[in-house]
C-alpha cells in the first residue's frame, strides 16, 4: 500500500534502525520504546490486521514466530525472557494498519 507507514519503512523511503531482515520480514527498533529492547517485526506482505489473515498466510505467521525467537537471541533477551504483542484494530490499540509483532525485553519503561 502506497500510504502505509510500515510499507514505506520496508522500502527504505522512511529511515529505520534495522535489526533483522530476510525475504519475508523486516524488523526494526520502535521509535517510541516501551522497554530497553523494543523491536517490531513486520511482514513484507501488507496485511492490515490479524482479522485480514488468510489460510495461505499460515507459513508467514509461523515465520514471524520463529523470527521472534531469533530477535530475542540477537538482542540477548532469550534467556531472561521477553514479551510479544500483536495489537488488532483501533480498540486493540493498533496504531499502524499493517500487522506487526512487538518484541519487548528488559524492564518495561511504561505501559
Amino acid at each position: 500500500m502506497e500510504d502505509c507507514l510500515f510499507c514505506k519503512i520496508i522500502k527504505g523511503d522512511i529511515p529505520s534502525t534495522k535489526v533483522y531482515e530476510d525475504e519475508l520480514v523486516y524488523a526494526f527498533r520502535d521509535i517510541n520504546p516501551r522497554a530497553p529492547v523494543h523491536v517490531l517485526i513486520v511482514p513484507k506482505k501488507h496485511i492490515s490486521t490479524l482479522n485480514d489473515l488468510q489460510p495461505d498466510d499460515e507459513l508467514l505467521m509461523g515465520h514471524i514466530a520463529l523470527t521472534t525467537k531469533k530477535i530475542a537471541e540477537l538482542e540477548g533477551i532469550a534467556e531472561s525472557g521477553y514479551r510479544t504483542i500483536f495489537n488488532c484494530g483501533k480498540d486493540g490499540r493498533q496504531m499502524v494498519m499493517h500487522i506487526h509483532c512487538h518484541v519487548l525485553g528488559g524492564k518495561l519503561l511504561h505501559e
